[in-house]
């Protein structure tokens, strides 16, 4: 039997409607939905069935509603039904199937609310991907958040999920960088030149000039002496040609910083299953190979775009390329892809980057963006339709940017000129956990202000400590009554056994619900793509254990531990305990650890 209530009573309706109905289509079938009532005076749970059903039936919703009525009232477990509003059916169960709610918890573990929606489907969800050209900063850290959250959402619902980081090593920016950590390896060694005179010589100047290469240079130095230079008369160091030295310092330098953001990730609690290099797919192939078959299906031609908006006709150079018929795939205009000196463009190495994802096995992927790439999205999803033949989705999400503020003013930061605040400094300062809670408050594709100030406060209005000071709430009830020694064994399994007839009031069954919820929660928000549905729904079960809380200290008939009545206390364990088992299981999806107590 499912551990999720609302498929359950699901299925129950759905059984009704096809015995009504016999011939309703499968895709009318599958939109039928049971859903918490918002008002619990109402139900425990409403279905949209008449509603969706009256169009096929050529009937009116109220007539079937009322035949839902006749038949749902005989299920098992069903108090009472009532049709509502349009052509909604409210479900009232009795109280004992939502009180049985509480044993499937403990019995699950954290466990609880994993489902098979996925069916098993390999999904690849790549996110981060950021250019190894320094350290992680803070614009960084939401896509890294809800990519890794949405990972975890989507293996607890069943998918067979792929966690990958694309390393970006083959283009203009690695070639910078390249040339920033030579600088530093001449500094290192001494060398007389100015930085300015420096610049001149780098293409397009010195772009990296933030001190965390400095380290770099000196490995380099230490590693490799004057190997890489030539030298003035005097015997000082000074650059050699770049075919000398520049396969060798931009392998150096993308090692070293990979090696940096493979260390930040991991404090921020994020691990990837898969690290791919673009150099690499470059190098076996794939790109070329991609490219060769969309020629072949008669997708590629020589033809000149017309300026970009906002582009005046004497700023824009006509000129043949090699274009892709994205249009043809719903884009707006045909993509090329190949740039003035011949070599590929990003987007050409992007179509061989998922069509490497495809050959590995991906049968669904899902790529985690800021919102500055939102245009870039028709022409990728285009690609990917051309290179599967539409068998492999890909979809995008987009994460906007994040906004710092301390004391009510925005921290601001540059990568380039190496004055940005890093992940690390944001994670020393709040804490890993507050960080990847707060990047779930507020759906991805909205702007957020990281407040600095009023993540660490310990007060109601902050989701972190509000979650987290449920759990701990719990987890002191718990050991309460296991130090009194006279409410028996205390642990899960046993309070799964616990009679709960007790557990009656509002604010008690409101709990209960909330808990029930929770498998629900978990296959809707991984198909609709958004873990910041987890923390919102957290914070629901937060609100309700901690208004049950402060019934107690109102109401003695409804405190947690009452020694004169053993067994009504293990019925309220039983709900502490599963409260705190849910917690768990939704901070488990979000990457965050659950404490055991506030300090």
């Amino acid at each position: 039997m499912s551990d999720c209530v609302f498929q359950r009573y699901r299925q129950h309706v759905l059984a009704i409607v096809q015995e009504l109905l016999p011939n309703v289509p499968e895709e009318t079938l599958a939109r039928v939905e049971l859903t918490p009532t918002r008002d619990p005076s109402h139900g425990d749970m409403a279905t949209n069935a008449a509603l969706l059903l009256a169009k096929v039936a050529r009937r009116k919703p109220a007539d079937i509603a009322a035949d839902l009525v006749t038949a749902l009232q005989k299920v098992e477990g069903v108090a009472s039904v009532a049709a509502a509003g349009p052509g909604f059916v409210n479900i009232t169960l009795k109280p004992d199937v939502m009180r049985g709610i509480l044993p499937a918890v403990l019995n699950a573990g954290e466990a609880y609310g994993a489902s098979q929606a996925g069916k098993g489907l390999r999904v690849n969800v790549e996110y981060v991907s950021a250019n190894p050209t320094g350290p992680m900063h803070v614009g960084h850290c939401r896509g890294a958040v809800v990519g890794d959250a949405l990972a975890n959402l989507m293996a607890k619902a069943g998918f067979a999920v792929t966690k990958e980081f694309y390393i970006n090593d083959a283009g203009a920016q690695v070639k910078a960088l390249a040339w920033a950590a030579y600088w530093r390896y001449l500094q290192a060694l001494g060398t007389q030149m100015t930085q300015d005179d420096f610049s001149a010589l780098a293409p397009g100047g010195l772009q990296y000039q933030g001190e965390y290469l400095i380290p770099v240079g000196m490995e380099l130095a230490a590693e490799y002496g004057n190997k890489l230079t030539e030298t003035d008369a005097d015997g000082a160091p000074l650059p050699a040609p770049e075919a000398t030295w520049l396969e060798t310092v931009r392998g150096f330098a993308v090692a070293h910083m990979l090696a940096a953001i493979k260390e930040d990730l991991a404090a921020l609690g994020v691990h990837h299953d898969v690290f791919t290099s673009e150099a690499e797919v470059l190098r076996r192939g794939v790109t070329d190979a991609a490219i060769s078959k969309l020629e072949q299906q008669g997708l590629l031609y020589e033809g000149v775009l017309e300026p970009p908006k906002g582009k005046l006709p004497e700023d824009w150079e006509e000129r043949e390329q090699l274009l892709f018929r994205s249009t043809q795939f719903g884009d707006d205009v045909d993509r090329p892809l190949r740039k003035s000196d011949g070599t590929n463009t990003y987007f050409a190495n992007d179509i061989g980057y998922h069509a490497d994802k495809v050959a590995r096995g991906a049968q669904m992927m899902i790529d985690v963006w800021g919102a500055d790439h939102g245009g870039y999205v028709k022409r990728m999803k285009a690609a990917v339709k051309a290179i599967t033949g539409d068998t492999v989705p890909l979809e995008v999400v987009l994460c906007q940017i994040v906004h710092i503020l301390r004391d009510g003013q925005p921290v601001k930061m540059s990568k380039r000129a190496g004055t940005f605040v890093t992940l690390r400094d944001l994670i020393d300062e709040v804490g890993r956990d507050a960080v990847r809670f707060t990047m779930l408050t507020r759906k991805s594709d909205a702007q957020m202000e990281f407040d600095l100030d009023l993540v660490v406060a310990q007060q109601r209005d902050n989701p972190v400590f509000y979650v987290q000071y449920a759990h701990a709430r719990c987890r002191s009830v718990l050991r309460a009554a296991a130090e009194a020694a006279v409410y028996g064994d205390t642990d899960d399994a046993a309070l799964a056994s616990a009679s709960l007839e007790s557990l009656t009031s509002d604010a008690e069954m409101a709990l209960i619900r909330r808990l029930a919820e929770w498998p629900r929660m978990v296959e809707a928000a991984a198909l609709a793509r958004e873990p910041h549905r987890v923390a919102f729904y957290l914070a629901d079960v937060a609100g309700d254990f901690h208004a049950l809380w402060n019934r107690g200290r109102d109401d003695a008939s409804l405190r947690f531990l009452q020694p004169d009545a053993v067994e009504a206390t293990r019925a309220r364990l039983a709900l502490v305990a599963a409260t705190a088992v849910v917690i768990r299981s939704g901070l488990a999806v979000m990457g965050v650890e659950p404490v055991e107590e506030m300090r």
